[in-house]
């Protein structure tokens, strides 16, 4: 019986120091969560003032203070895209992202991250599947750093239509029609809020776009940083890192994942940053730009007109196959990866696509070879009608003739060769 009482009586005190110590590590976090808190205020405003290095040390603190804010992560890779740390940056975006696939600030600094470490491929379809959280404007351009400025145009063009468009969107379109190789046009866009002078100097800063040396220089002429040697981060940064491992970071905290070498620096002292391009990037042919005269003999594009009424012969959907000999371009690519990559965007954009074999042939243009991206076998009026469509949904194309147009290279059987005896 005595024995029976002591065991009873041990019971409570157990609990007791139970729930003392889950007290106790409540306390505990909510402090934490308090500091990371007020040491994240200071990245912010160091960020505020370009200050990167004293951005990531303290951002870096409110990580490891509390490891599973996204808000934390996300300004730590802001912080690391500042101090032109793009594969630390990549990183800690990818899991900002995860924690709140809903910002989509992070996700639009995760686009440029993936850009400046070269992945063009993924960060398009990070820009696909977080399209309804970044700003037109903003994707616009990040879909023509990214490698596609044919859907660049057409985007920023819808956009800067718009009553009330900026002049940070105008600006957008004409680098994005830069990027095409459509400069007459980008400077006409320029012109509409630049001077003469101005417009040249700026015509001659872009044409570094298409001169790329890595693929980080874009990024960080952008941004206005320098991209610099990136070793990694502290391995108890990890979202996944055991909590046993998270130690406090020293400001000559050493990185650890693998290095991106950093671009050659310009050696002019306080010269303005390059803006150069990156490679694979696609090339479409010149499309007509919407212009009206001006009185002091500079173009200007008519940016609020309203789209023009389709006549209601074009109102239907070629879906049955036609008989003809034209064809809806859709671009010109670097590759036939890139186009294939199109073509899924351009069939999510316009469904009627769906029930049609896309067709490529390759071409040369100077010393390089391009793949046109096509749908066809119309009538002329049919090809009219589809690519009218298409370009209400958002579409860039233009009509022409067959010019060997054959099934896309992706969708062909490898020949089947036969050992001979």
């Amino acid at each position: 019986m005595k024995t029976r009482a002591l065991v009873n009586l041990t019971l409570p005190v157990l609990l007791l120091a139970g729930g003392t110590v889950a007290v106790a590590s409540a306390r505990d976090a909510a402090s934490d969560a308090k500091a990371a808190q007020a040491v994240a205020a200071k990245a912010g405003k160091a960020l505020g003032k370009r200050d990167a290095a004293r951005a990531v040390l303290f951002a870096e603190q409110a990580v490891q203070l509390s490891p599973h804010d996204a808000g934390h992560r996300a300004l730590l890779g802001q912080s690391y895209l500042q101090a032109g740390r793009f594969a630390s940056a990549r990183a800690t975006l990818e899991e900002a992202v995860q924690l709140d696939p809903r910002n989509g600030r992070a996700a639009l600094n995760l686009v440029l991250a993936q850009i400046a470490t070269g992945d063009w491929a993924l960060a398009r379809r990070t820009l696909d599947v977080h399209a309804n959280l970044i700003p037109d404007g903003d994707r616009g351009l990040a879909l023509a750093l990214a490698g596609d400025p044919a859907s660049a145009v057409g985007l920023l063009t819808q956009v800067a239509r718009q009553p009330g468009a900026a002049v940070k969107t105008r600006q957008n379109l004409a680098l994005a029609l830069a990027l095409a190789g459509q400069w007459q046009a980008a400077k006409v866009i320029a012109a509409a809020d630049m001077s003469p002078a101005d417009v040249d100097a700026r015509m001659t800063e872009w044409a570094g776009f298409a001169q790329p040396r890595t693929a980080s220089d874009q990024v960080a002429a952008l941004l206005g940083v320098q991209a610099v040697a990136d070793t990694g981060r502290p391995v108890t940064l990890a979202l996944n890192a055991p909590a046993a491992a998270v130690a406090t970071v020293q400001a000559s905290a050493v990185p650890t994942t693998a290095p991106v070498a950093p671009p050659p620096v310009a050696a002019t002292v306080n010269a303005p940053p390059r803006i150069v391009f990156g490679a694979r990037r696609e090339v479409v042919q010149q499309l007509p730009v919407a212009t009206i005269g001006a009185d002091a003999g500079v173009a200007k594009v008519a940016l609020t007109a309203r789209p023009q009424a389709v006549p209601a012969a074009a109102k239907r959907v070629v879906a049955s196959p036609a008989k003809g000999d034209f064809f809806v371009q859709l671009g010109a690519f670097q590759s036939v990866g890139v186009a294939r990559d199109a073509w899924g965007r351009a069939t999510r954009r316009f469904t009627a696509f769906q029930g049609r074999t896309p067709t490529g042939v390759r071409f040369a243009k100077g010393d390089k070879a391009f793949y046109r991206l096509s749908v066809g076998g119309f009538t002329r009026a049919d090809a009219v009608a589809t690519c009218r469509q298409y370009k209400a949904k958002g579409g860039v194309c233009f009509v022409r003739v067959g010019a060997g147009d054959q099934m896309a290279q992706w969708l062909r059987k490898p020949a089947v060769q036969l050992a001979s005896r």
